[in-house]
């Protein structure tokens, strides 16, 4: 494994760092790992149900009735 070395990090940074690793139970290194995978490394992929599953209840399909407007000038002729 690679080693990294980050310099000039805002203290505030670093002291949110510490307080999430502790929430976490694990050090900061153990967390700073853990952040830069879940930034960088592709993320799984998910199913199709999953998908679907994770959109919002947005309404029920009378909300989404399509309305004639009958004011409206032929457009096509």
């Amino acid at each position: 494994m690679a080693n990294l070395v980050v310099r000039n990090v805002d203290e505030e940074i670093v002291k949110a760092l510490k307080v999430r690793a502790g929430r976490h139970g694990t050090s900061a290194e153990a967390e700073h790992r853990k952040i830069l995978a879940e930034a960088l490394v592709k993320p799984k992929k998910r199913s199709f149900v999953q998908v679907l599953a994770s959109m919002p209840n947005v309404g029920d399909d009378a909300d989404f009735e399509r309305v004639e407007d009958t004011n409206s000038p032929d457009v096509l002729g």
